[in-house]
C-alpha cells in the first residue's frame, strides 16, 4: 500500500489515558478487532519516560484511547486552531500489560484494553433464573453481579420478549452466557460513546431499524503516491455461497402434548442460490405463532419466530464482503454506502460486523472491514453460541414450601419443584426451581407409577437433548442423611417402603420366601404370604395370614368360595370346587330321599327349592353366594352368641350325626309345625319338664325354696344320707333309672321305680328338715375343701376317696359344733395324713 495514500496521522495526537496514572504516556502502535455482537480489543504500544509502571498503576484500570485527524497548518503566525474531537472514542479497561524494553529516556510498553463487558468471560458460573425475559436476564447479570450502571446500558427493542420459566446458566462465563442467550431471541449489540459522560455504552437492538445510516465513502482503488486527502475504501472483495433454502421446525410441548408445533419459513424469495431444507427439531417454543405475521407483530420466541431467525442467520452468511478504508470514523453497526462505482453487491449499502484497525507512527491508518448487504427483510443475527451440553445429571433436592413437610409438594400436574445444590441464591422455600417432571418407569392416562418423592430427597435431574434449560427428575437416590433401607444387613430383601411404613417385602432366602404387605394405620392390618417371620426374622408360622388390630372385612360381588382341598403349585383353575360340588349334591340326593320317606310315612315332606337355588348360585360361583369346604370339618366357635339364620330356607344336614347340646336350655320353635321322622329305630323324646320342675321345688320352715343340683354326683349322697324313704319316692317315682359319673370318672347307676312316663302320678314337693340341709351344706363344705386343700392329699388318693374323706370330716365337725370355716378347715387338716 502507498504510504502517500490516505490520511497521515501524528501519532502522538492518539492519546491513550489511564485513570490515576499521571506519567505521560506516548502511542507508538496499536491494533484492534471490534464487531458485532462482541466487545472491542485494542493491543497498544506506548512509550513513556517512567521506567517501571506498577502493574496496581495500570491492570484493572479504566482507560481511554483516542483517534484523532492530523493537525491542520496554521494560516498564519500567531493564529491558533480551535481544539478537534477526536474521530473514535474507546473507553474500555485494561486486562493486559507487558514491559516491552527500556532505554536511559524512556521504556516501551504494551497494553491491552477492552470493553468492560470482556470482564464477564473471566469465570465460570452455576446459576438459576425465573421468570425473566431475555432482556431481563442480561440486564440482571450486567448490573447485579458486575456494577453496570444504567447509562451504561441501552435496550433498544422493537420486540417485547416473553418472560422464561427457568433459565440455566451451568459451567457458562457471564459474557458466553448472556451472548448465547442474545443470539438465540436475535439481539446484537456494539458499543458507542456517550461523550457528554465519556463512557462506553452497551446498544442492545433487535432490529436493521437500529443501524446507524448515511455513512458514505467513496471508491478509490490506490494508484501511484499520490491521495486526494479523503478518506475511501479499496479492495472490495464479495464471496457468495448456496444456503438453505427454506426452514422447518418442529418442537413437542408436554404440557399441551396434542398442540400442532410444525412451521415452515422461506425468506429466499424464489432466489437460486438456495437450496435444501433446514429441519430444526426441540425448538424452545410453546406456541407455532403466525405465519402471515411480520416484524414485531410476529409473536416472539415463538415457532415461526425461531424459523425465521435460523433462516436469516443463513442468509447472513449467503454473501459477505469485505474491504480496506484510512477512515477511523466507521464502526460496526454502520450502513457504508459507497460511490464511485463498487461492485454490485455493495449497492444495497455495506452492514459492517468485523472491524480491524492498524496504524503506527510509521504507517497510515488501515481498516480493513467485513460486511453482509443490507436489507429491509434480512437483520444481522448473532451466531448461535455454544450451548451448554448436560451429558449426565445434576444432584439437587426435592423442596417444598412448608418445613418438615410428610406429603410431597407437587401441583395438579404431579410435578415437583427442586432445589440445585450447585445454586448459591437464596429463594423462597419451595419455588427454587420451575416445576419438573419425574421421569418414571411406567405412565399413561391417569394411570402408572408414581410414589411421591419427599422433601429433602436427593434426586438426579437430567435434562431433554442435554439442554440445561429442559430438566426433569430422572431418579431419587440415597444419601447420608436418607439412608438405604436395603443394605448389607438385609440383602436378600426386596422392599417398597414408604415414609408412613406402608410396606411391601419380598424375602428371596432360599427356603424362607415370603411377600408381607403391611400398613400401620389402626395398629398393623398385614397380609403376609409363605414362610412368615416376626419383627426379630423368627419363624412365626406358614402359609397365609391376613390380619388387622382393626376392622376386617371379605367381600366379593360375584360370590365366595373358601376351601381347603388342596391344589398344588396352583394347578387348576382358580374356581375349581369339585370336592364342594359332591358334598352339595349329596345334600341334595339326601333331601329328595326324605322326601320320599315323609310322603310314605304321612309326616310333612322337607322343600327342595331353597337347596337348588343355593346350588346353582354356589356352583361355579354363578351367583353372589359364599361356600365354605374343608376335607376335614369346619368350625365356628365363640364365647358368646353365634346366629345362623336365613331368610328362606335353611338346611341342616349331615351324612351321619347330628348332636345338638345345651349348657342349659335347648329350645326348638317353629311358628306352623314341627315335623320329626326316624325311620329306623324309632324316636325317644321324653318329656319330664313338670317332674324335674317339681323335683327341685323343696320346702324348709313352711317356705318353698328352689334347689338346683348341678353336680349328679350328689344323688348317692342324697340317697345314703339326706332323702328319708318316702322323699326318695317322690325322685325315684317319675324316673326310670338315674345314671352319672362319679368323681373317678366311673359310671353309676341308681334305679327307679316308674315303667313309663304315662304312667306317673302327681308329684308331692319334698319337705327338707334342717338336719338334712346341715347335711347338704356339709356336702358343699367338702366340695370347697378339695379344691383349697388340693395339695394336702395323698397323691394316690382319688377323686372320690377325697370327698368321702372331707365329707366325713365335716359332719364330725358339725357334731363338734365347729361351724366357722377356718375352724372346720383347721378340723379337716388334722384328720388327713401326711402327703
Amino acid at each position: 500500500m502507498s504510504t502517500g495514500l490516505g490520511c497521515f496521522f501524528d501519532h502522538s495526537q492518539h492519546q491513550l489515558k489511564v485513570r490515576g496514572l499521571a506519567a505521560s504516556l506516548d502511542v507508538l502502535t496499536f491494533n484492534g478487532q471490534e464487531g458485532l455482537s462482541q466487545p472491542f480489543k485494542y493491543t497498544v504500544e506506548f512509550t513513556s519516560i517512567a521506567q517501571d509502571i506498577a502493574v496496581e498503576q495500570m491492570l484493572g484500570r479504566d482507560a481511554s484511547f483516542t483517534l484523532h485527524a492530523p493537525p491542520q497548518k496554521l494560516p498564519m503566525l500567531g493564529f491558533s486552531l480551535p481544539p478537534v474531537k477526536p474521530l473514535r472514542a474507546l473507553h474500555g479497561v485494561i486486562t493486559g500489560l507487558k514491559r516491552l524494553s527500556g532505554s536511559r529516556d524512556e521504556a516501551r510498553y504494551e497494553i491491552v484494553i477492552e470493553a468492560h463487558l470482556a470482564l464477564l468471560g473471566r469465570g465460570r458460573q452455576y446459576r438459576i433464573y425465573q421468570h425473566q425475559s431475555v432482556p431481563e436476564i442480561v440486564e440482571s447479570v450486567l448490573r447485579s453481579r458486575h456494577q453496570f450502571e444504567g447509562q451504561h446500558l441501552l435496550f433498544q427493542l422493537v420486540r417485547e420478549y416473553p418472560r422464561r420459566e427457568q433459565v440455566m446458566q451451568y459451567g457458562e462465563s457471564d459474557l458466553a452466557f448472556i451472548t448465547r442467550l442474545l443470539a438465540e431471541v436475535g439481539i446484537w449489540y456494539r458499543f458507542t460513546t456517550d461523550e457528554r459522560l465519556h463512557i462506553a455504552v452497551v446498544e442492545f437492538h433487535d432490529d436493521q431499524r437500529h443501524y446507524e445510516f448515511n455513512v458514505r465513502l467513496a471508491y478509490r482503488e490506490q494508484s501511484g503516491l499520490s491521495s486526494s486527502g479523503q478518506d475511501a475504501v479499496w479492495d472490495l472483495q464479495t464471496s457468495h455461497q448456496v444456503v438453505d433454502q427454506h426452514i422447518n421446525v418442529r418442537a413437542y410441548h408436554h404440557r399441551d402434548a396434542r398442540a400442532y408445533l410444525d412451521g415452515e419459513v422461506d425468506q429466499s424469495r424464489g432466489a437460486t442460490t438456495t437450496y435444501g431444507e433446514g429441519y430444526h427439531y426441540a425448538e424452545p417454543y410453546t406456541a407455532l405463532g403466525d405465519a402471515l405475521d411480520q416484524d414485531e407483530d410476529l409473536l416472539s420466541e415463538s415457532g415461526y419466530f425461531y424459523a425465521r431467525l435460523h433462516h436469516e442467520r443463513f442468509l447472513n452468511d449467503q454473501t459477505r464482503l469485505g474491504g480496506v478504508s484510512s477512515s477511523a470514523a466507521i464502526s460496526p453497526g454502520q450502513v457504508l454506502k459507497i460511490s464511485d462505482g463498487p461492485p454490485q453487491a455493495f449497492a444495497p449499502g455495506a452492514v459492517i460486523t468485523v472491524l480491524t484497525l492498524e496504524a503506527a507512527r510509521d504507517r497510515s491508518l488501515v481498516t480493513r472491514f467485513e460486511a453482509i448487504p443490507y436489507s429491509e427483510t434480512v437483520c444481522f443475527r448473532p451466531p448461535l453460541g455454544a450451548k451448554p451440553q448436560m451429558a449426565g445429571t445434576v444432584p439437587a433436592r426435592v423442596t417444598s414450601n412448608r418445613a418438615n413437610d410428610p406429603y410431597g409438594h407437587i401441583d395438579l400436574e404431579g410435578r415437583y419443584r427442586v432445589s440445585f445444590l450447585f445454586d448459591r441464591d437464596t429463594w423462597k422455600a419451595g419455588e427454587e426451581s420451575v416445576w419438573l417432571r419425574l421421569a418414571r418407569p411406567y405412565a399413561g392416562d391417569t394411570h402408572g407409577l408414581h410414589l411421591p418423592l419427599i422433601c429433602g430427597t436427593e434426586v438426579a435431574v437430567a435434562f431433554e437433548h442435554g439442554d440445561p434449560d429442559r430438566p426433569y427428575i430422572a431418579h431419587a437416590l440415597h444419601d447420608s442423611q436418607h439412608p438405604d433401607h436395603v443394605t448389607l444387613r438385609n440383602y436378600k430383601r426386596n422392599v417398597l417402603r414408604t415414609p408412613a411404613n406402608n410396606k411391601l417385602r419380598m424375602d428371596d432366602t432360599r427356603g424362607q420366601e415370603h411377600i408381607k404387605l403391611s400398613t400401620e394405620h389402626g395398629g398393623k392390618s398385614q397380609l403376609n404370604l409363605g414362610h412368615l417371620v416376626d419383627e426379630e426374622r423368627k419363624q412365626r408360622g406358614e402359609g397365609v395370614e391376613l390380619r388387622t388390630d382393626g376392622w376386617g372385612v371379605v367381600r366379593a360381588g360375584k360370590g365366595i368360595l373358601i376351601s381347603a382341598d388342596q391344589q398344588p403349585k396352583a394347578q387348576g383353575a382358580v374356581l375349581a370346587m369339585e370336592p364342594a360340588c359332591t358334598q352339595l349334591q349329596a345334600a341334595a340326593a339326601q333331601m329328595a330321599d326324605w322326601q320320599q320317606y315323609a310322603l310314605a310315612h304321612n309326616s310333612r315332606k322337607p322343600s327342595l327349592e331353597g337347596l337348588q337355588r343355593y346350588h346353582i348360585a354356589a356352583k361355579d360361583l354363578h351367583g353372589p353366594a359364599m361356600l365354605l369346604n374343608a376335607p376335614q370339618g369346619i368350625g365356628a366357635v365363640t364365647s358368646a352368641s353365634l346366629l345362623l339364620r336365613s331368610g328362606s330356607a335353611c338346611y341342616l344336614q349331615s351324612g351321619e350325626e347330628i348332636n345338638l347340646a345345651a349348657g342349659q336350655r335347648l329350645s326348638a320353635n317353629a311358628e306352623q309345625s314341627i315335623s320329626l321322622l326316624a325311620r329306623q329305630e324309632g324316636m325317644r323324646l321324653v318329656s319330664l319338664a313338670e317332674h324335674l320342675s317339681g323335683c327341685v321345688e323343696a320346702g324348709n320352715g313352711g317356705c318353698l325354696g328352689l334347689l338346683r343340683y348341678y353336680d349328679p354326683r350328689l344323688f348317692p349322697l342324697l340317697f345314703s344320707h339326706v332323702l328319708s324313704h318316702e322323699q326318695q319316692q317322690n325322685w325315684l317315682g317319675p324316673t326310670v333309672f338315674w345314671s352319672w359319673l362319679d368323681r373317678d370318672g366311673i359310671a353309676q347307676h341308681l334305679a327307679g321305680t316308674a315303667e313309663l312316663p304315662g304312667q306317673l302320678g302327681p308329684f308331692c314337693p319334698v319337705e327338707l328338715s334342717d338336719d338334712q340341709l346341715d347335711t347338704l351344706c356339709c356336702a358343699s363344705d367338702a366340695t370347697l375343701a378339695i379344691e383349697q386343700l388340693a395339695e394336702a392329699f395323698p397323691s394316690d388318693w382319688g377323686a372320690e376317696r377325697r370327698f368321702q374323706a372331707c365329707y366325713s370330716a365335716m359332719l364330725d365337725a358339725s357334731k363338734a359344733g365347729l361351724f366357722l370355716d377356718a375352724q372346720r378347715t383347721a378340723y379337716l387338716q388334722s384328720r388327713l395324713p401326711d402327703a
